[in-house]
């Protein structure tokens, strides 16, 4: 693979650039590249107008088809903006979901009339989304489904509940997998709903979590109500949109992500080198493997998207989740070893000084709040082992795990 941009390639790379430089200005700037993973809520308000000035610049369904309101960009065109954007400090997106998950099982499931109607509002940023998979007793089993939908008339009616749902509280519309044949099991029997969040029957709870912020929710539905016709798919088939909405969650964005995992490493180098810590040489070691592995990361992901047009599946999906969660655990710990004792106090005082230490004073700062984020990192999305079974299974031929049970 040459890594090496064409003609063509830089000319968009400087276009790119050039509308960062002209409109990443102000209040935008001022961000400074936060509102990512364990940050999701800071600066939501800014963030939602700079999904609008993205929008207007005709930035925003990048990859989409030009028919829908995209811009048909290719495989290497949506790598160099991930890059570029990273690389500009460029504020969190907030209609991630939307974008890049639900936009694109539309564009291949959707009916015309429910592209017409849903895809225009998430290119404008006016409508938000969320995602309805994870239940309480389900964990990684996207397919222990017991949220509920039946037939009323010309609706469905809603009862369940969901937890671990990303901006649930920010979100219109969540698109929900839920059980609408009550005889079926598993898979089957399960259907891909769109349903308005602003209604009698939705509940949403914010969960606090360790970095003292609640992007993630439960939400409860009793009785939530939806028209007829927001089904993706038909009928009892929604197990294969479901999966399709979890292969485009891994695609390309992950190479923007990885660069954002680079100005993490090069941030840790620097302190490790003002406080004297790069001169042990097991520290050093340490950060001269986080180096190795993360461009190791980065040639991978290339190496999966070279020549796919569309969602990324398993296993490739699967390997690419594991090693870049698995990795970012790991800098979080390196980081803690390198900063040492003052990053497990918040604010930077000394807890044994004299006078009250309160901790709902102070806010993470930028190497806590990844640290702590990131022991999630290897459960959402599916879980480390619940990778490893995909892989040991569909790439290695290993025997299936042992199922509980009679």
């Amino acid at each position: 693979m040459d890594l090496r941009d064409r003609p063509q390639d830089s000319a968009f790379r400087a276009e790119v650039r050039q509308f960062l430089a002209e409109h990443l200005v102000g209040e935008f700037a001022e961000l400074g590249g936060r509102g990512g993973s364990g940050d999701e809520t800071f600066g939501f308000d800014v963030r939602l107008r700079w999904e609008k000035e993205l929008a207007h610049g005709g930035w925003t369904g990048l990859a989409w088809p030009t028919e829908y309101g995209g811009r048909g960009a290719s495989m290497t065109e949506q790598v160099i903006f991930h890059e570029e954007y990273v690389r500009a400090a460029a504020p969190g997106r907030v209609s991630v979901m939307g974008e890049g998950l639900l936009g694109p099982t539309l564009i291949h499931y959707g009916t015309e009339a429910q592209k017409a109607r849903f895809l225009p509002p998430i290119l404008a940023g006016t409508e938000l989304w969320c995602q309805g998979y994870s239940e309480p007793d389900a964990g990684s089993d996207l397919a222990n489904v017991k949220t509920r939908a039946v037939r009323d008339g010309d609706e469905w009616v809603v009862t369940g509940q969901k937890v671990w749902t990303s901006l649930a509280h920010q979100s219109d519309w969540c698109f929900v997998v839920c059980r609408t044949d009550p005889e079926s099991r598993r898979h089957k029997g399960l259907s891909y709903l769109l349903v308005p969040m602003d209604q009698p029957g939705v509940e949403v709870r914010p969960i606090m979590q360790l970095t003292k912020t609640s992007e993630f929710n439960e939400v409860f539905f009793d009785g939530a109500r939806t028209h007829r016709d927001n089904i993706v798919g038909p009928e009892g088939e929604g197990w294969r949109v479901a999966l399709a909405t979890l292969a485009f969650e891994r695609g390309v964005a992950l190479l923007g992500h990885q660069l954002g995992f680079v100005r993490e490493l090069d941030r840790l180098v620097a302190v490790a080198r003002e406080n004297g810590r790069s001169a042990d040489p097991v520290i050093r070691q340490r950060l001269a493997q986080a180096y190795v592995e993360l461009t190791i990361m980065r040639y991978n992901t290339l190496r999966s998207l070279s020549g796919i047009d569309g969602p990324v599946a398993p296993p490739e999906a699967s390997i690419a989740k594991l090693y870049w969660g698995s990795w970012h655990r790991r800098l979080g710990e390196l980081t803690i070893d390198v900063i040492g004792p003052a990053a497990l106090v918040l604010g930077g005082d000394d807890p044994t000084a004299a006078g009250a230490y309160d901790p709902a004073a102070y806010e993470l700062d930028e190497f806590q709040r990844p640290f702590l984020f990131s022991r999630a990192e290897t459960i959402y999305g599916g879980s480390n082992q619940i990778q490893r079974n995909i892989i040991g299974e569909r790439v290695l031929g290993l025997p299936p795990e042992p199922k509980g049970g009679t």
